[in-house]
């Protein structure tokens, strides 16, 4: 579990890292510019990224299965090649998927206006700068968008599925409270990350205005990252734990000056 939460980390990281240091620059110069190359970079990597992710968060979904439906067998089935096999699938799949969308939208002509209405270069904003029809693209982006979405959602829904039966079959409160909060980061975070990938890249554009793509890009991009660690973090016994052990010296050290008597830990 803790390698796959590195990897989503890793890709959380990476998230406003594409973005926010051409977007502070500019900022900073007071230009509002991007090249080519580097707008087709933006595009590329926020693809990459995207596509990674959700790929594994859907696997994590399995993860989260065997922890609950297979307790006995997980060090078994889900051992480290298993895990380095996950990992590999979602970059895989997204080196594979961002380098044909990618190619295939850098091919169109774009001799119109020049101006990306959006904070960043993303696919559905640089197509609408294209003086080519696009229609049949975009259909095939929809459909494509469609299948990349429901598949790792079908295995998400199925691997929950298992997971709620058994639950409902257990008989004591504490293993069903357990059972849930197991889950209960890993759904957040499915949610948050599906619900702005959905409305981004299965309604069809003209049913949500570039101000709403706008609204849902810069939530995906950079405030899920943000509250994907502190959903996973405040929800794990250890990280818990370790943050009290802080506090709690902090509080030792503070008594011990200003008292100069014993200290009793809070509970």
């Amino acid at each position: 579990m803790y390698f796959l939460l590195s990897q989503l980390s890793l890709l959380d990281v990476g998230f406003p890292l594409v973005t926010m240091p051409k977007m502070a620059a500019n900022f900073l110069q007071g230009e509002s510019s991007i090249s080519f190359e580097g707008c087709a970079a933006q595009m590329f990597f926020l693809m990459l990224l995207g596509v990674s992710e959700g790929v594994l968060l859907s696997l994590m979904s399995y993860d989260r299965y065997v922890a609950v439906c297979h307790p006995l067998r997980y060090p078994v089935l889900m051992r480290h090649q298993v895990c380095l096999l996950m990992v590999g699938t979602s970059w895989l799949l997204g080196v594979l998927v961002s380098s044909i969308q990618t190619s295939i939208t850098l091919h169109f002509p774009y001799c119109a206006s020049r101006n990306v209405d959006h904070f960043f270069c993303e696919l559905p904003a640089l197509l609408k700068l294209s003086c080519a029809d696009t229609s049949a693209y975009e259909l095939a982006l929809s459909i494509s968008g469609v299948l990349i979405l429901l598949l790792p959602l079908s295995l998400i829904a199925t691997s929950y599925s298992h997971v709620l039966g058994a639950v409902l079959r257990m008989h004591s409160a504490e293993a069903r409270h357990k059972a849930f909060t197991t889950c209960s980061s890993h759904i957040t975070v499915v949610g948050l990350f599906y619900g702005a990938a959905v409305f981004m890249y299965m309604v069809p554009g003209t049913y949500h205005s570039p101000q709403q793509d706008n609204v849902v890009s810069l939530f995906y991009s950079l405030v899920t990252p943000t509250l994907n660690p502190l959903i996973y973090s405040l929800r794990n016994r250890e990280v818990r734990a370790a943050l009290a052990t802080v506090l709690g010296k902090t509080g030792f050290k503070s008594k011990r000056r200003h008292h100069g008597g014993c200290w009793h830990p809070p509970i």
